[in-house]
């Protein structure tokens, strides 16, 4: 069997490792995240490195004394998931150190929470390894009364030294490389991103009695700005819609909607959101309605490290990640990098993943390459 077989058919037995029956949910702090940890942390054991977890579950395979060079990714998943995004570039790590590289001291990492499914927690595991772990996290609760301090015994030490370097190998999530007919690609950042909460305030009443032109429709105030966000530029999104009061026969009073924003150019994403701020303001007086704005989040985009990016594939595709990632995280405290390997698609958070061989081997060559580079 060929590495990149192998590497396949570790991710479809760790695919079968879920705390749902019928579909891939892994959450932080499950069972099934043990029993994954348990499943890859014999397989690192196997391979030679000495196992252990922290104080929030990341699993942690360690080769050589000093400072390492960390490479990994994440083994949490979303709800239904599909079983290549995070777990292939742990299992893609421990294949190339199964050929017996590098020379330099290593960990491969199996972050316990990038998903932050559960707690909202996003990058817990990494934010734990990077010194940034909020203890205002271990108060929250998820949908069954669980507290993250349940499962959290104290808040994580900061580590003594930051690592030498980190590298992530994760599916690319976006149809880019499929349409360039390549199998990899580097990432030279990874998108800021600006969160808001926008609500659009009218008048309820009878739908059919109150005139068209008497009506201030909250939801269509809503509607027109939607188009606006379609329309904005950088990468846009209203994810969530709450209609007040959500009924048949009455006109919408209330609507509350989110705006998740992203660009690898932090003032080009910033203009974009004042602009659209702007474009809310003249729909609402139009509209005759009132109008709430709350900024949630302004994350600034990331830069990858270019030594580290040249040396994984400076003759591959450049590519600017819309996703979130671990890397993101360790980039705070390392040089950091990233490789995305080509999906189906583009297709991600989704049971219909799916990676070519040829593909998860053009990844194992990039790696390892890499690793004799350092």
């Amino acid at each position: 069997m060929s590495d990149a077989a192998r590497v396949l058919e570790r991710c479809a037995e760790l695919g079968r490792i879920s705390e749902e029956g019928g579909r891939l949910t892994r959450r932080f702090g499950t069972e099934a995240m043990r029993r994954a940890n348990a499943l890859v942390g014999g397989w690192m054991q196997e391979a030679g490195l000495t196992v252990r977890e922290d104080e929030v579950g990341n699993l942690i395979g360690r080769r050589g004394e000093g400072r390492p060079f960390v490479l990994g990714s994440h083994l949490d998943t979303v709800r239904n998931a599909g079983r290549y995004d995070g777990p292939l570039g742990v299992v893609v790590a421990l294949a190339v150190l199964e050929r017996g590289f590098p020379r330099v001291p290593v960990e491969v990492v199996g972050f316990a929470d990038e998903e932050g499914v559960r707690f909202g927690t996003a990058y817990l595991g990494s934010a734990a390894m990077t010194g940034r772990f909020d203890p205002s996290w271990l108060a929250r609760v998820d949908e069954d009364g669980v507290a993250l301090a349940d499962l959290v015994a104290r808040p994580p030490a900061a580590p003594a030294e930051p690592p030498l370097g980190y590298v992530e190998v994760h599916i690319e999530q976006g149809p880019e490389l499929e349409r360039l007919g390549e199998p990899l690609g580097v990432v030279t950042a990874i998108a800021g991103q600006s969160h808001a909460a926008v609500t659009f305030v009218g008048e309820a009443g009878h739908a059919g009695t109150v005139p068209m032109g008497a009506r201030r429709d909250a939801l269509a105030g809503a509607a027109e700005w939607m188009l606006e966000v379609e329309r904005a530029g950088p990468v846009a999104t209203v994810g969530e819609l709450r209609v007040d009061p959500g009924v048949r026969n009455v006109i919408p009073g209330q609507v509350t909607m989110t705006l998740d924003l992203r660009d690898p150019s932090d003032d080009v994403r910033r203009a974009a959101v004042a602009e659209l701020s702007s474009r809310a303001e003249d729909i609402a007086a139009r509209r005759r309605l009132g109008l709430r704005w709350e900024d949630r989040a302004d994350m600034p985009a990331i830069p990858m490290d270019e030594r580290l990016t040249a040396l994984l594939g400076d003759d591959l595709p450049h590519l600017v990640s819309g996703a979130g990632h671990d890397a993101g995280m360790m980039a705070s405290v390392a040089p950091a990098a990233m490789l995305f390997v080509r999906c189906r698609g583009g297709i991600s958070h989704h049971p219909d993943e799916s990676v070519e061989e040829a593909d998860v081997a053009a990844a194992l060559d990039a790696l390892e390459r890499f690793l004799r580079a350092l």
